[in-house]
């Protein structure tokens, strides 16, 4: 293509036929030779009589540019002419590099972005140029120089990250393959965030680069980082990359199943940081899970809680009085101040005659008791009933407790206690060793100045040991615990202040609240009182992924390559490690894309000297169609002033004419008024279309990930079916049930996305007529790697049940091997796609005969209205035009990637065909019948 300003022609070297206009000039200009004269007698008697009609011997000059003009509309539409391609011609030739951004910053903009990228690769199409769409986050990958058409089908398959990418390693990669092809052209489609490597990365492209243009949206871009729950509410820093644009906004907390618990409005006032709060009680705040920032879609504006995030109500009972003037002598100080950054500590009020059922009554979740020797009467009743049901009691020594009996504790005691200088005293004050792999406190640093000057010890009895979650470097136990019924009970065998050790100084003190804190939600789940006591492991080496955010924000299934975090990693999110929850479900940790601190910052590119160019552009346009119209209009015009010339226009059909004035009106009109304002029935020209024209059809699920991979899949299996069989299907199409008409397609593909919502109930009852009047649909739930036998149902699995409560749905059973639907063209056990593993539920078969002999493949005509699989088939049929898969399978491999590709064909033939091979039953009557 040879650009022009603003005009290009895909085919140039029709416009030489131009200059074929001046001879085509001459041609029309030519006139016969005079008649030659003989004499007539008779004829006289005309000379005289004036003809009514002249005949000009030269065709008009106005008329010959008329003609001159239709025909040169034609030579130029033929040359593909393309308005508008200003930006064309300025984009350089050679080999193209598109470097795409696709981290959660560019979610919002996604759409833009990815059209962007789709015009530059369709002007080095037009224009043959190898291109290369970079992602950002594929890193030091190495970049292949491909066809325009094979890069545009990779850039349709990319959706964006929850992390950044690595631009660094991105530059690399374009370094190596500026060492093979040499100055290539680079367009950096930016997010507009720095991530602390915009500089040194535009620097090294520009080095390699012939011409880098740049892309960015100029959007302000909003994230969450660091929530709090504090005593006084929820406290969440939301941050802009720029001080510019609104100012204000909403952030909404939901709780696990997405239900929305309470908005919380933040303005920055001029600045790039503010803070959202949530003033509600502990136990809404208890229930946030997921903190999202309204109207943005990406990893980065959402915020995930785990079980750290919950605030504990603490109950806190002490023998000490409180002395307001010597606050550091009273054991509850330590304990509010080292539990007050995740826990909410209350006590009672001087004047409650019983300050334990005083509490207890107030919900709390821990109970602990400072030094409280014997706890008797109703009081005690309650605190055992209070850990029975799962709740945690915790307890320090003190003197009280050292001359106490009671059997409120894990293990028996020893009256008196063990102290510095002591008969049972050691020399010196002993060190804490180190935590045992069984104990909930294993992995945290011990400080070598933490030591026990006094202690209250436990008798050596049988399973001590296994009680022991701390203990001296002499091996004394000086924290043991024991379950009781659901709950647990916890001694500390010290003071909670410092007159038996120093332990409350230190940030360890803290750290060993903190973990017992966090067990309370274990225990209140249930335990088994038999293990009470038993050895076990607190905290697993990794934690594998359960959900995790895409680039969106949306909640799903861990993709490929994601491992395990190691236990006690609390982010930032990584490529290897995504935002999301690890772990089991109720004990998961929530990994985010930024961290507690983190701030956004504008990449600066001043003084790089990069060509720029919006990231919204009016796209080229096809002049084709518009100057073959015009072509039209001038030979018309060109027929109807001749007739006038030449006398004739009065003998021109009174209907013909009116025929053709509306001919020229709907081709000036443009389309026809909708269906909505004739009042026709509302079937659009693609149904029309695909009346004349058997197309395979989806339903559009909202998603645009899934979407593009449904559509490529369709695309791929319509291509193979052009290939291989008589069948040459049309573009696929994606429908709404609601509004579309069904009947059109004999095939419809529904994949199931559980996080979008339920269709209106006119789309489910438009599929089940659908199905009654003889069309087949293909529910495609995705999950065969989530789904288990016997047990719960996956989030797509009760998706489609809802979908179809109150749809007549017959019975389903597994495909059966001897279904007419695995042999219809290939040979085949069942349908495949991404995955292996899921089965296909068919209409249920007839039962076998009592004679033994083979039923029929289906009981009618028909085919079965309705095929479930799991198996994800359309990610399993999309590859490229070379015939690769455009997506990993599981287990993968190009045999699996065919065999998905079979199964498809087959779906589609027993759709069309029905069991006509069932029909082999009537063979020996046909055979009967020909014989005669």
């Amino acid at each position: 293509m040879i650009p022009s300003l603003p005009l290009a022609f895909a085919y140039p070297a029709v416009l030489a036929a131009l200059a074929g206009l001046p001879l085509l000039y001459i041609l029309l200009r030519i006139t016969p030779p005079r008649p030659a004269l003989m004499p007539f007698p008779p004829l006289r008697l005309l000379f005289g009589l004036r003809p009514k009609d002249d005949t000009a011997s030269r065709t008009p000059w106005w008329l010959l540019l008329l003609r001159l003009a239709a025909v040169a509309c034609l030579i130029v539409a033929m040359a593909g002419p393309i308005w508008n391609a200003l930006q064309e011609a300025k984009r350089p030739v050679g080999p193209l590099i598109v470097v795409l951004d696709d981290g959660w910053a560019a979610a919002p903009s996604w759409d833009e972005r990815a059209a962007a990228a789709a015009r530059w690769l369709e002007a080095a199409r037009r224009s043959a140029q190898p291109a290369a769409a970079v992602p950002v986050s594929g890193g030091g990958r190495e970049i292949t120089f491909i066809d325009p058409d094979k890069a545009l089908n990779r850039l349709h398959a990319l959706q964006p990250q929850p992390v950044l990418g690595n631009r660094l390693a991105v530059s690399q990669a374009i370094e190596s393959a500026a060492a093979r092809y040499p100055r290539p052209a680079i367009l950096w489609i930016t997010d507009g965030l720095d991530h602390g490597d915009a500089q040194e990365f535009a620097q090294r492209i520009a080095a390699v680069s012939s011409s880098v243009t740049m892309i960015s949206s100029g959007r302000v871009i909003y994230a969450l980082a660091g929530a709090e729950n504090k005593p006084g509410g929820l406290f969440v820093r939301v941050l802009r990359s720029l001080a510019a644009g609104p100012a204000q906004g909403i952030v909404r907390a939901l709780d696990r199943r997405g239900l929305l618990l309470a908005e919380a409005s933040y303005d920055f006032k001029g600045a790039k940081e503010t803070t959202a709060e949530f003033s509600l009680p502990i136990e809404l705040r208890n229930e946030i899970s997921r903190l999202e920032i309204a109207g943005e879609r990406s990893a980065g504006a959402v915020f995930l809680l785990d079980e750290r995030a919950r605030r504990r109500r603490i109950g806190l009972v002490s023998s000490e009085t409180a002395d307001t003037a010597q606050p550091l002598l009273a054991p509850a100080y330590y304990l509010k101040k080292a539990l007050a950054p995740f826990a909410d500590i209350r006590e009672a009020k001087p004047s409650a005659a019983d300050p334990v059922k005083s509490l207890l009554n107030d919900h709390a979740g821990i109970m602990i008791l400072a030094d409280v020797g014997v706890v008797s009467g109703q009081a005690h009743d309650a605190l055992a009933r209070f850990v029975e049901d799962g709740g945690i009691l915790v307890r320090f020594a003190g003197s009280h407790l050292a001359g106490a009996s009671d059997d409120l504790v894990p293990a028996r005691l020893r009256r008196g206690g063990r102290v510095l200088g002591g008969a049972m005293s050691w020399e010196a004050p002993k060190k804490l060793a180190p935590f045992g792999r069984d104990s909930p406190f294993y992995g945290l640093p011990v400080p070598d100045e933490v030591t026990v000057s006094r202690q209250v010890l436990a008798e050596p009895d049988p399973g001590l040991a296994a009680k022991t979650w701390a203990s001296l470097s002499d091996g004394t136990p000086v924290v043991t615990a024991a379950r009781q019924g659901r709950g647990l009970i916890v001694l500390f065998h010290v003071t909670a202040d410092t007159t038996w050790s120093n332990l409350p100084l230190s940030g360890l003190f803290v750290a060993m609240l903190r973990k017992i804190v966090d067990l309370s939600e274990e225990t209140s789940e249930g335990a088994d009182s038999k293990t009470a006591g038993e050895p076990r492991a607190f905290e697993a080496a990794s934690l594998a992924p359960s959900r995790t955010l895409n680039g969106f924000g949306a909640l799903g299934a861990p993709p490929a390559g994601v491992t395990p975090i190691p236990a006690g990693f609390s982010g930032p999110a990584a490529p290897e490690h995504p935002p999301g929850y690890y772990g089991p479900p109720g004990k998961s940790v929530a990994i985010n894309a930024l961290g507690p601190d983190e701030t956004l910052s504008a990449a600066s590119f001043s003084g790089l000297g990069f060509q720029e160019e919006p990231l919204r552009v009016s796209g080229p346009i096809d002049l084709k169609p518009w100057l073959i119209a015009a072509a039209f209009l001038l030979l018309a015009a060109d027929m109807l002033l001749s007739l006038w010339m030449s006398g004739n226009l009065r003998f021109f059909a009174p209907r013909t004419a009116a025929g053709l004035v509306l001919l020229l009106g709907a081709i000036l009109a443009g389309p026809a008024p909708s269906s909505a304002e004739t009042g026709a029935a509302d079937i659009s020209p693609r149904d029309l279309g695909a009346a004349l024209t058997t197309r395979l059809a989806y339903v559009a699920s909202g998603d645009q990930k899934v979407d593009e991979i449904t559509r490529q899949g369709l695309i791929s299996l319509s291509r193979v079916l052009a290939r291989r069989t008589s069948l040459t299907p049309g573009d696929p199409v994606a429908v709404d049930p609601a509004r579309d008409e069904l009947c059109f397609y004999p095939l419809l593909y529904w994949p199931i996305v559980a996080t979008r919502p339920q269709p209106p109930q006119a789309a489910a009852a438009k599929a089940a007529a659908f199905m009654k009047q003889g069309g087949t649909i293909v529910f495609d739930t995705r999950d065969a790697l989530n789904a288990r036998p016997g047990g719960p149902p996956t989030p797509e699995a009760k998706w489609l049940r809802n979908l179809l409560e109150g749809v007549d749905v017959p019975e389903l059973e597994p495909l059966p091997p001897d279904h007419v639907a695995t042999k219809t063209f290939y040979l085949i056990d069942n349908f495949v796609g991404r995955y292996t593993s899921g089965t296909a539920w068919i209409e249920a078969l007839p039962p076998v005969p009592p004679d033994g002999t083979a039923r029929p493949a289906r009981a009618g005509d028909s085919v079965s209205p309705i095929i479930i699989t799991s198996n994800d088939l359309a990610a399993g049929w999309a590859s490229d035009p070379s015939g690769e898969s455009l997506l990993p399978l599981v287990p993968g491999g190009e045999r699996q990637h065919e065999i998905a590709l079979r199964g498809g064909v087959n779906l589609v033939m027993y759709t069309l065909t029905g069991n006509y091979k069932s029909d082999q039953v009537h063979v020996r009557d046909l055979l009967e019948r020909l014989a005669h």
